[in-house]
């Protein structure tokens, strides 16, 4: 653990640094791409990974893969333990273990478009964050709420995010 402790301090020092220096050294470009196969399902390239991408038979898929709110989730998820352990370490909290789970309702007449007044994506989604360690629990809450405010993929599902979508002829 004081490896891993030791090299998160030093990320948050050396971003820090630079981004003090030049604010345009903060900003950070991700990209996937996708190519779609079978029925419903695709594969996204993510940089050197690749995952694969399906729906369950009632939705036209295989399910030889997980859907994309489910990789959402996952992305949620896997976000938030991330900042929990970057904010640990910027914040002085010792955490000595931390899983996540969460789960999400989705009406799928939205996606259908059976009712234009349901949502397409989830109506609610709930996250459990079990955390230990030797703190009192007042710091784990402050701990909670520097992760709320400052987790990526939890900030992209509150607040809105402009997406602007191209279509281009093959």
């Amino acid at each position: 653990m004081t490896t891993s402790v030791t090299h998160l301090s030093g990320i948050i020092t050396a971003t820090a640094e630079a981004a003090g220096a030049d604010p345009a050294k903060a900003r950070v470009v991700f990209e996937a791409s996708a190519t779609g196969h079978d029925a419903v399902a695709s594969t996204v390239t993510l940089g050197r990974y690749q995952v694969e991408v399906d729906e369950p038979p009632q939705l036209g898929g295989e399910g030889k893969a997980p859907n994309p709110v489910e990789y959402y989730l996952a992305s949620l998820l896997s976000c938030q333990i991330v900042t929990w352990r970057f904010w640990a370490e910027k914040l002085g909290i010792a955490v000595d273990e931390i899983t996540a789970r969460a789960e999400g309702d989705l009406d799928v007449q939205g996606f259908f478009g059976l009712d234009e007044n349901v949502r397409a994506g989830f109506q609610e989604v709930r996250v459990v964050v079990t955390v230990g360690g030797p703190e009192a629990p007042e710091r784990y809450r402050e701990l909670q709420d520097a992760v709320d405010k400052h987790c990526p993929v939890l900030d992209l599902t509150q607040n809105a995010t402009p997406v602007v979508t191209r279509v281009e002829l093959a």
